[in-house]
């Protein structure tokens, strides 16, 4: 065990890395909104204040599960990018997200991501990582059935807006279009 962690217990060892409620959640929306930049990722739902978001992407960078780069659109942007370490995430936070979704009050446009995972289990999980892969660290798509396929990420955002839509629609009303942020709160979060 090395100087500084509470025990070599591995859910203690991951606690200390993705155990707080901000790390999880900004990679969270990387994964699921696509959010690369510091200002898309202080858009948070949950009101994320632009310190915390800061030291958070310090530690996340710091811990091998994001990285940093210039961006190359922007001279004074940052990129971050998810490491391999953080895109095998993607089967603990939709086993979270269906955790929430059973056993907490999750509202249903939120949710619906998190029911499309659970249901697409490994298969989906597995193609979602994929493209992860591709997107953050550049290696190319493994071959893969229907090339036209809507991504994993495309697919979870349509039966978001679907979900909303309907809701709407059942409420007899306009009530306006879905945030502009698309709701990437992952769902049951």
């Amino acid at each position: 065990m090395s100087a500084g962690h509470r025990s070599g217990c591995p859910i203690n060892l991951s606690l200390e890395v993705i155990g707080d409620k901000w790390s999880l959640l900004i990679i969270r929306d990387i994964i699921f909104g696509g959010r690369r930049h510091f200002r898309e990722l202080l858009k948070s739902e949950e009101g994320i204040s632009s310190n915390i978001l800061a030291d958070r992407l310090k530690t996340l960078v710091e811990a091998g599960l994001l990285t940093r780069s210039d961006d190359p659109s922007h001279r004074q942007k940052t990129i971050y990018s998810l490491t391999e370490m953080a895109i095998t995430l993607v089967p603990v936070l939709a086993q979270l997200g269906a955790w929430g979704r059973r056993h907490l009050p999750v509202s249903e446009e939120l949710s619906i991501r998190a029911r499309i995972l659970e249901e697409g289990g490994p298969p989906l999980w597995n193609r979602f990582m994929d493209e992860l892969r591709q997107e953050h660290l550049g290696v190319p798509a493994p071959a893969g059935p229907a090339p036209g396929r809507p991504s994993v990420r495309a697919e979870l955002q349509a039966a978001y807006e679907e979900t909303v839509h309907r809701q709407r629609t059942a409420r007899g009303g306009n009530e306006g279009t879905p945030r502009a942020s698309g709701g990437t709160a992952m769902p049951g979060g």
